[in-house]
């Protein structure tokens, strides 16, 4: 069963990610318009303890939204990473990003 993804809004630019970080889980809208970007927060963190499955699409839509908010000079983290995605992260090299090292670093 799938369990479409949603952002759970915490305030003071966090929130919380819920559902499935995979290809079947993932609305086109979350893609194009991320809810985060027109918060008006200038530092976003993505909390990603809620995620239940994740593949190579939860890495992709997670590149998507780093590019988005460089974009608009946003300052984007992820916490609670999941193993899965956080592998993934250290096959393409994108765990030697700041967006993935602090977690990385708090693993090891």
């Amino acid at each position: 069963m799938t369990h479409k993804l949603s952002l759970i809004s915490k305030g003071n630019g966090r929130w919380l990610i819920h559902g499935d970080l995979t290809f079947a889980g993932i609305h086109k809208k979350i893609i194009d318009s991320p809810p985060f970007i027109k918060q008006g927060n200038d530092n976003i963190i993505l909390d990603l303890a809620q995620v239940t499955n994740t593949d190579s699409a939860g890495l992709a839509l997670m590149i998507e939204w780093i590019k988005q908010t460089r974009a608009q000079r946003l300052r984007l983290h992820f916490k609670n990473i999941p193993n899965q995605l956080l592998n993934l992260a250290k096959l393409t090299g994108l765990d030697k990003t700041p967006y993935f090292s602090l977690e990385l670093q708090k693993k090891n």
